[in-house]
């Protein structure tokens, strides 16, 4: 969507928080011995008491009210009783949601309790990452620039981008145009970012895989080549200057 009147902006923010909110205190709630299903169910009740209601079950029916993918699950993960989190597990929490006809988006990977698999490294790259992909984008820039840099950004750090998941419009529902905003650069897309406009941007940062594909269960993705994958996503407001980072309190930087 275009941000056209403070009204707009005002409810993009709300929206933004609650989504932001969210996150946080599900990545603060989770523990060893839990389930994904727990976490999810704990995620459902915030996002419940901030008025907002979850997007994938919105607009897939989404068998979870977040998507929460554990260590070799790359994103897309359905919430389980069958899951139990454990020590040194890689997270990735996904919360998009809608509050008074607004829509917005944002997600993060986390090790949970002490890093005994050494995934820090990768996470530490995916919001390093992200924070200088917004930080280049306003009014007019290409996107296939930004894709450019994340990707560029990877290999400096002996990482990989999965090249079929994207970015991607927000606002008035989960998914707008511009439909794909890619971390690598997309020699075919001279689509440039508009100023007003909302976008979700998000990193996929891989160490292995370059592809991610769908498990039998419909939902839950992997990576073609194995490893793992970290994600980091904001939703913004691009300007003539440094966009307005709407989730920012999502604490997915600190």
């Amino acid at each position: 969507m275009s941000i056209n009147k403070e009204s707009e902006l005002a409810g993009m923010k709300k929206a933004s928080e609650a989504v932001a909110l969210t996150l946080k205190e599900m990545t603060q709630y989770a523990t060893p011995g839990m389930t994904t299903k727990q976490l999810d169910e704990y995620g459902a009740q915030v996002l419940n008491k901030l008025g907002a209601r979850s997007a994938p079950y919105l607009t897939y029916g989404f068998p979870g009210w977040t998507c929460i993918s554990v260590n070799n699950e790359f994103c897309h993960g359905i919430p389980s009783s069958k899951t139990i989190l454990q020590e040194g597990d890689l997270i990735n929490i996904d919360v998009s949601a809608e509050l008074d006809g607004f829509w917005s988006d944002n997600g993060g990977s986390f090790v949970l309790g002490k890093d005994i698999h050494n995934h820090q490294p990768l996470i530490n790259a995916s919001k390093a990452i992200l924070q200088k992909a917004i930080n280049q984008i306003k009014g007019g820039v290409r996107i296939a620039d930004i894709g450019h840099l994340i990707e560029t950004e990877a290999k400096k750090r002996g990482f990989k981008v999965i090249r079929n998941l994207t970015g991607h419009g927000v606002g008035r529902s989960l998914h707008e145009e511009p439909s794909e905003i890619a971390n690598y650069r997309d020699p075919n897309n001279f689509t440039r970012f508009r100023k007003n406009s909302v976008v979700a941007i998000e990193t996929f940062i891989t160490t292995s895989s370059t592809l991610a594909t769908t498990l039998e269960d419909g939902w839950t993705k992997v990576g073609n080549r194995g490893g793992f994958m970290a994600q980091h996503e904001h939703t913004i407001v691009i300007t003539d200057g440094l966009p307005i980072v709407l989730t920012e309190m999502n604490g997915i930087w600190n």
